[in-house]
């Protein structure tokens, strides 16, 4: 039987790759106990990473934000070759190619089966609140996914086989995009109400907001404008198109807008940045309520405000005592004076992923040009967290096996 290696949290600013043991077709102790399951998982697969991707929510731990033990393992962007199977398993096979949600869902809780499904909340995965997630804190004790080998629960319902696995690995640095960034840019996106002819502010040029940004492009967006400090993310922004805004300036946000659509709002707008959000303007600290304040200032009465960047309940390093516990200085009384929407939380990742697939195999999509993606070794993944952090416009992409062609 064939080792394993994961990418482990060390502290602040720090990761490695440590060797543990092989996946077995059980539950974490974690679900087991708190919830009070069989450990035994017949209904789980193994898979072969053949791509995993470092996530911006994945820097928040290993900046230290969070309350991530030194131990945790990391990654929930997750794309693999079944290997094993459970006995329970009857639609997936060894060899399948598959992209799995980020979000573990049982596939049989009230959550799972409401209409439309919200299995970012399944309500049988994690002891400590609803919803859970591979690799990462207070989502259940899953082994992260930034790894060779990984363990997927409920393999029937969580994994998303591509046809074939030929063309899959033709367009893997597409497609492995399904498994959070694609569909939570989508999310932000058709949650804030984009459609045809929509002006969209989206706030945040990483990965995320990248790709929030060419989502609102697919669902018909006529102006899309992405607001970054870091000149090489609003490069990248404007390579498939977007106007850009730079957020170091002094000049106020809406007149930057103004500046580009003509008028000092937009029609939609969208929070790809998250409670490590800093003020306008240069030399400027952290201001956690900022994007939130910004996206209320300057969508205009009535627009919905998609939220897929994270917000949280326990932080080390925030700015005060209230910012420590995600109780953040939001200007609610604009929201609620201009009849905004806001949806916030985890993105439902199976209410999209496959129609998101078909764009990508029809070659309607190309996310991965979008957002920059870039391969390197599962070795390599600490570099890859040291460039995140210092702002590279690239998306980086694991590939522990060399199954990623070149």
């Amino acid at each position: 039987m064939p080792g394993n290696r994961v990418v482990v949290y060390q502290g602040p600013r720090k990761v490695s790759v440590e060797s543990i043991d092989y996946p077995k077709l059980e539950l974490p102790d974690e679900v087991v106990k708190g919830l009070g399951l069989k450990k035994e998982a017949p209904h789980a697969a193994i898979l072969k990473m053949v791509s995993t991707n470092i996530c911006g929510s994945d820097q928040h731990m290993v900046r230290g934000r969070t309350t991530a033990p030194v131990g945790q393992s990391l990654g929930h962007e997750i794309t693999g070759e079944v290997v094993e199977v459970g006995a329970d398993v009857l639609f997936v096979k060894p060899g399948d190619i598959c992209s799995v949600p980020f979000n573990i869902a049982c596939g049989r809780c009230r959550m799972c089966n409401a209409v439309p499904p919200k299995t970012g909340i399944c309500l049988n995965v994690n002891p400590a609140r609803p919803g859970a997630a591979y690799g990462y804190v207070d989502m259940g004790g899953w082994i992260g996914g930034q790894a060779e080998y990984v363990m997927v629960p409920f393999a029937d319902f969580n994994l998303l086989k591509f046809p074939d696995p030929d063309q899959a690995l033709e367009k893997i640095t597409d497609l492995t995009m399904l498994s959070d960034i694609f569909p939570t840019g989508y999310h932000g996106a058709y949650t804030a109400g984009v459609t045809t002819g929509s002006t969209v502010y989206v706030a945040g040029g990483g990965p995320v907001g990248l790709a929030a940004a060419y989502s609102a492009q697919l669902l018909g967006a006529s102006v899309v404008i992405v607001g970054d400090a870091i000149p090489e993310r609003l490069e990248q922004a404007r390579s498939f198109g977007c106007e850009t805004v730079d957020v170091t300036e002094k000049a106020e946000l809406s007149d930057m807008i103004e500046d580009i659509v003509g008028e000092p709002v937009v029609d939609a707008a969208v929070d790809a940045v998250g409670f490590e959000a800093r003020a306008h303007g240069p030399d400027v600290g952290e201001a956690p309520a900022t994007v939130l304040n910004d996206i209320m200032t300057v969508a205009r009465a009535g627009a919905g405000l998609g939220i897929p960047g994270l917000y949280v309940t326990g932080d080390p390093g925030g700015i005060d005592e209230n910012a420590k516990v995600g109780q953040l200085g939001i200007r609610i009384g604009l929201g609620w004076a201009k009849s905004h929407s806001f949806t916030t939380g985890q993105c439902p990742v199976k209410r999209y992923n496959r129609p998101l697939m078909n764009m990508i195999l029809a070659d309607k999509a190309h996310i991965g040009k979008a957002v920059n993606a870039t391969v390197v070794s599962l070795d390599d993944a600490p570099q890859g967290y040291e460039d995140f952090d210092q702002g590279a416009a690239k998306k980086f992409v694991l590939d522990p096996h060399g199954m990623v062609p070149a």
